[in-house]
């Protein structure tokens, strides 16, 4: 949602919410910003890349890539400033001064964190938004590409289909999520059972450290470059590019969608079988389901609510390849050629990602959701034995109590490439053993000062999801930090956060994995700069008391 036609309107209003937190500050952002304008070579370019309160587009900058509107609101915690830097040195010298006048840090890259950390702090902070960095360059011979990290997966997936139409990368599906998180948090999409993650494929990455050095892999060393990809690269530094391998992908894909209305007995049995095959698939099959309410009419004419469970699938080949494999593993479905659509490898891209069929593939370089954005609040679960078919109809028949709103349940298959790759490759764990993930959404159009409004949506995803809490992953239930979720736990606001505490969400994010990590955050950034409310903690230092370094094992 853009604010920029109400710009001047609100700017009183953000500048007095902002008045009580610059003077509590030990140095106030004047201090700040002329500690950058020294290291900003060119006053011209410093003044372009800078947006204080005081700027008419303040705002608008602001709120251009929040893509969740519970955290755009005028009570939302603003930032001092929003610096949009160009290149590295810019961002070297974001570091050092913040560091300098105490001030956090929040890097954005597309703004999709799902509980708006790349935006949104508690305590005094600027954004490093890295909208002008978004080169892609693609190297086909070498089939790697180096992606900076405010470029969006639309526009990844984009450039390599300038360059090769049987090149691609395993990402996600939203164009308008940015690299720089997605791929630093793990990164799943269609080719997820082919070949893995986004994170997976990554071989080298440029990264600016707390002491504002700028490493590649070689210089930061494997701990480090282990421990950004999966294991969330805000709580080790900013990355400003990664370095990918491309994969192959076949001239022709197929996709199907197919929908199944959930009051039909055999769809809840559909259901249910998909459960036991889904992750048997060949790896070049991958079939996703999800369900939500939609509006209906029955033969009399009448207007009611149903359930739909809608069938998506991609097989990397061609429709006779996906027939025959869905007739051998998935036949109950009943899967059909008219269900069927032959594409190219991009423009399957480009209508998984919502567009129209065979339109114009620039679409994936809009960095604007199609859809108008709302407050939304989601929660996921990882499944290791099937369900009961009893357990599946009462969860989804709970997408009935959402009225005004709109809740999504989505299952999504794991399997083939997924449980070959060790848990401890990367720090993301969830690999074998896993049959599928299950994702709660909930998402409404109220407004944000309707409190009691906003917790009914909110307790209603939690509901559900305490409800499955028997019937999914244990001793952690599994969580995945791309789908973060502040009611897993959270670093204390003031005061130490001992070890036992951070692992409370972090072993449920990573497993055995999220010892590693924090020895990996106490040898790069023993005073904890790069922090947040569920970033990696480091061990205390032998002997030293700081008010950052405030976790003890």
């Amino acid at each position: 949602m853009k604010y920029s036609a109400y710009c001047s309107l609100f700017l009183c209003i953000i500048v007095s919410l902002l008045a009580f937190s610059i003077r509590a500050s030990a140095h106030s952002h004047e201090d700040f910003l002329q500690c950058l304008s020294h290291h900003f070579s060119n006053s011209s370019t410093f003044a372009k890349l800078i947006y204080t309160p005081n700027d008419p587009s303040y705002i608008s900058v602001l709120n251009s890539t929040i893509q969740n509107r519970r955290f755009s609101s005028l009570s939302s915690p603003k930032p001092l400033l929003i610096i949009t830097p160009s290149n590295s040195s810019h961002v070297q010298a974001s570091v050092y001064c913040s560091k300098k006048h105490g001030l956090q840090i929040r890097t954005r890259s597309g703004g999709h964190d799902f509980e708006g950390l790349s935006y949104v702090s508690e305590v005094p902070f600027v954004i490093i938004d890295l909208r002008n960095l978004i080169s892609v360059i693609v190297d086909v011979h070498e089939k790697t590409a180096w992606v900076e990290a405010g470029a969006t997966i639309g526009e990844v997936y984009y450039r390599i289909a300038e360059k090769s139409g049987n090149l691609s990368f395993p990402a996600g599906v939203c164009h308008t999520v940015g690299v720089g998180g997605h791929f630093s948090g793990g990164g799943y999409g269609f080719l997820m059972r082919k070949y893995g993650l986004a994170a997976d494929h990554i071989i080298d990455a440029q990264l600016v450290n707390a002491e504002g050095k700028l490493l590649d892999r070689e210089s930061m060393g494997e701990d480090l470059f282990w421990a950004i990809r999966g294991g969330g690269a805000a709580s080790f530094g900013i990355v400003l590019a990664w370095k990918i391998r491309l994969v192959p992908v076949p001239s022709t894909v197929t996709i199907s969608i197919v929908d199944r209305n959930l009051e039909q007995n055999e769809t809840l049995k559909l259901v249910n079988r998909w459960q036991y095959v889904a992750d048997k698939f060949d790896e070049d099959l991958l079939t996703t389901v999800g369900f939500l309410t939609v509006n209906s009419t029955d033969r009399e004419g009448n207007n009611k609510t149903i359930i739909q469970a809608t069938f998506v699938s991609l097989f990397l080949g061609e429709v006779d390849g996906l027939l025959s494999s869905m007739e051998k593993s998935f036949p109950e479905l009943g899967l059909k050629r008219g269900d069927c659509i032959e594409l190219s490898w991009i423009e399957g891209v480009h209508y998984l990602a919502g567009f129209p069929l065979r339109g114009e593939l620039e679409d994936l370089l809009n960095r604007t959701p199609q859809q108008g954005l709302l407050p939304f609040k989601t929660k996921l679960d990882y499944v290791k034995k099937p369900i009961s078919e009893m357990v599946l109809e009462t969860v989804l028949q709970r997408l009935y109590e959402e009225e005004v709103g709109k809740g999504l349940i989505q299952f999504f298959p794991y399997g083939g490439k997924m449980s070959e790759i060790p848990e401890s490759e990367i720090p993301f764990p969830h690999r074998a053993g896993n049959l599928y993930k299950i994702f709660y959404r909930v998402e409404w159009d109220e407004g944000e000062s309707d409190v009691k409004a906003v917790e009914r949506h909110l307790d209603w995803v939690r509901s559900v999801y305490n409800y499955m809490t028997p019937y999914v992953s244990k001793n952690p239930r599994g969580a995945y930090l791309n789908y973060r979720d502040l009611d897993l736990g959270t670093n204390n606001d003031k005061g130490p956060t001992s070890y036992a505490q951070a692992s409370i969400w972090g072993k449920k994010y990573f497993g055995s994995n999220f010892k590693r990590l924090v020895h990996v955050k106490t040898k790069v950034d023993p005073k904890n700069f790069f922090r947040n409310e569920q970033s990696i903690p480091p061990l205390p230092l032998p002997g030293v008391k700081n008010k950052n370094n405030n976790y003890t094992a």
